[in-house]
């Protein structure tokens, strides 16, 4: 059989091994890509600037405030799964115009809302759709720039733009939030509508849907679906119910079934929604497990900082922004240089290296006392969180993207984005109900406030360090199973899934 990805013709440019020729198409599609990626990293760092003047207009507990951030990640980490096989099967641009579109929209009708539960809905719905938009869009990356120095390069471009997209959200989110808050809401649309018409001119049509002789697996999809969004939500309300209620252990055994459903339908099913083995891949594995705390620790500690600084220490909104600005600057700098530094020393070492900065930021940030210390505390943790997303964010990406043919792009895209999204609910909402049990709703003296956040930056401290442990442990295994040349891990996703399909 003929390789497909030596011969094919996507994007206007022949695709030779090695080549390393774009042309302005290729570029034009890497940026309208990077455009969605910055819509998200936008959304999310306006919106988390944001939530105390939401919280004051609308009269909000810390509990009912975090789901402005955690309906947006019930409906993106609960679909993602069903969105990265909806563009394997019927067509990544198809899905990923049709999703960007529905953004734009829900992005509109959320800032104009006047009750918290439509707010809660529209947040919802809108992550519903990049569930839809963002495996989608790194599938078609991955699927345009072949595996090596070609993707190393794109997704140092494609980080950049979800660096430059936190910061800029940052600075917006300061200067409108001043305003008003339903801006930061109403930014993202017009943003959402420049992107949809950019993908619609320069992303080809030429993509084919790969149905053929595929069956879309409707009960798969289902329960994981169902799974995703029941796990979520049970943590989420944990807080509230209690967390050994019979409501609460009674949906986490409902999360139980439903995977264990999942399961029996994926071993049977002819054309899997997750082909089971892509989990025998230990560099599968550790890029999702370190999305998962890379993502949860940093929303965690942007929810408790932007508190402490507003609410405590009473910074205005831009201030605010400003103080989170240099890691976004950090990012979009050090993005830029990811592909060759991928290329010299391994995406596992700089995973590695990611953490470290992580949990050392996290540790420092836990001397901060009820009066800010920004040149000595903050600074120096900032700093280092961006050092901390410039290298893992990529790393992490190629990690679990390498070795899977084309046809599974979305479904590695959407594992690897699942664990995102999910990572941010579950550890945001431990952290909320740790700050919560600590009494912060109910203390008035600062002294007593900062002692209720203290638990709750140590736990993130916590899940940070052990991100690091399962980074350090792809280097081990590195090192013991030395590989020389450019051949393909002998994990990959495209053996398991071959081995997958053997009756």
């Amino acid at each position: 059989m003929t390789d497909h990805r030596s011969t094919a013709t996507f994007s206007g440019r022949t695709r030779q091994p090695g080549t390393e020729f774009w042309t302005p198409q290729l570029w034009g599609i890497l940026i309208v890509l990077g455009g969605a990626l910055c819509l998200d990293a936008l959304d999310v760092s306006m919106v988390g600037v944001a939530l105390p003047s939401i919280r004051t207009a609308m009269g909000l507990s810390t509990a009912s405030l975090q789901w402005i951030v955690s309906g947006y990640v019930l409906g993106y980490g609960g679909l993602l799964l069903l969105g990265g096989r909806a563009a394997d099967l019927l067509g990544r641009r198809r899905m990923f115009l049709l999703a960007l579109s529905v953004f734009a929209v829900v992005s509109l009708l959320g800032g104009l809302v006047s009750s918290p539960a439509l707010l809660i809905g529209a947040r919802f719905i809108k992550g519903v759709a990049a569930a839809f938009t963002a495996p989608a869009g790194m599938s078609l990356l991955t699927t345009t720039f072949p595996e090596g120095p070609m993707r190393n390069r794109a997704f140092s471009v494609y980080s950049a733009f979800g660096a430059s997209g936190f910061s800029l959200g940052l600075v917006l989110s300061g200067l409108l939030t001043g305003i008003s808050w339903r801006w930061t809401l109403l930014a993202p649309a017009p943003a959402a509508l420049v992107v949809l018409v950019g993908a619609m001119l320069l992303i080809p049509r030429g993509e084919r849907a790969s149905r053929a002789g595929r069956r879309f697996d409707l009960p798969g999809a289902a329960t994981a679906t169902a799974a995703m969004l029941l796990l979520v939500y049970t943590v989420v309300q944990a807080q509230q119910a209690g967390w050994g209620s019979p409501r609460t252990i009674g949906s986490f055994a409902g999360v139980a079934v439903l995977l264990s459903a999942f399961s029996l339908i994926e071993r049977r099913s002819q054309d899997p929604l997750v082909p089971l083995a892509v989990f025998r891949s230990g560099t599968l594995r550790r890029a999702n497990a370190g999305a998962v705390t890379l993502f949860g620790t940093y929303v965690s500690f942007q929810f408790l900082i932007t508190q402490y600084l507003q609410s405590l220490s009473h910074w205005s909104a831009l201030s605010t922004a400003l103080a989170f600005l240099p890691a976004g600057v950090v990012v979009a700098v050090l993005s830029l240089r990811m592909g060759g530094l991928i290329g010299r020393f391994g995406p596992a070492r700089l995973a590695a290296v990611a953490f470290v900065c992580l949990v050392t930021a996290y540790a420092v940030f836990l001397r901060a006392g009820v009066s800010p210390d920004y040149p000595s505390v903050m600074l120096p943790a900032v700093i280092l969180i961006g050092l901390a997303f410039g290298l893992g964010f990529s790393s992490l990406s190629v990690a679990a993207t390498t070795g899977v043919p084309d046809a599974e792009q979305g479904l590695a895209a959407s594992l690897f984005q699942t664990s995102f999204q999910v990572g941010g609910a579950v550890v945001l909402a431990v952290v909320t109900a740790v700050v919560d049990a600590g009494g912060a709703n109910r203390v008035i003296s600062p002294t007593a406030t900062l002692s209720a956040y203290r638990p709750a930056l140590m736990l993130i401290t916590i899940v940070a360090a052990g991100g690091m442990l399962v980074a350090l442990s792809g280097i081990r295994r590195r090192n013991q199973s030395p590989v020389t040349g450019p051949v393909t891990p002998p994990d990959s996703m495209l053996e398991l899934t071959a081995a997958q399909r053997v009756p």
